[in-house]
C-alpha cells in the first residue's frame, strides 16, 4: 500500500520552497527602495489602481487584513501611501498613493528585469508556471472551478 506520505512527493513542498527561494531574491532588489516583498506587492497594485478601498487591495494581492492594516501603516509612515476615510462612506478606507510613492514606481520598474537575469528560466516556461499557479490558486478559492 502507498500512503503518498513522501516528502519529495509534495506539491506544497516544491511550491513553498520555490517561494522562498524567490523572496529571497527580491530581498535584495527591493531593499534600496526600502521595501519588503509585501509592501512591494501592494505597491504594484497601486501602481496599477491607485485611490482603492482595501477590501479592493486585499483582492488584488490576495494578501489578508491582518498582514494588509498594519503592512499599509508602515507604508503610510513611511510616506508612500495615505489612507484616507471614503468621502462616500466614512467606514470605508482608501489608500492612494502620494508623490513619493508615485516617484518610487520609476525606481521599482527596472527589479523584474533585474529578476529574470538572475533565473535561467524561458520567458515561455515563467509563463507556463504562472499560468499554472493561477489555475491552482483559482481551484483551492473557487468551489466552482
Amino acid at each position: 500500500m502507498t500512503t503518498h506520505l513522501r516528502l519529495e512527493d509534495q506539491i506544497c513542498h516544491s511550491l513553498y520552497s520555490a517561494t522562498n527561494a524567490l523572496v529571497r531574491a527580491y530581498r535584495p532588489l527591493l531593499e534600496p527602495l526600502g521595501l519588503t516583498y509585501p509592501q512591494y506587492l501592494v505597491m504594484l497594485s497601486l501602481w496599477e489602481h491607485d485611490g482603492v478601498g482595501v477590501g479592493a487591495l486585499r483582492n488584488h494581492t490576495r494578501l489578508d487584513g491582518g498582514t494588509l492594516t498594519p503592512l499599509l501603516k508602515r507604508l503610510e509612515e513611511k510616506g508612500l501611501v495615505r489612507r484616507e476615510h471614503s468621502k462616500e462612506d466614512e467606514r470605508r478606507r482608501v489608500i492612494t498613493l502620494t508623490d513619493a510613492g508615485r516617484r518610487l514606481r520609476r525606481r521599482a520598474e527596472r527589479v523584474p528585469a533585474k529578476l529574470a537575469s538572475g533565473i535561467d528560466m524561458a520567458p515561455e516556461d515563467a509563463a507556463r508556471l504562472k499560468a499554472l499557479c493561477e489555475a491552482l490558486h483559482s481551484h483551492l478559492t473557487d468551489p466552482d472551478t
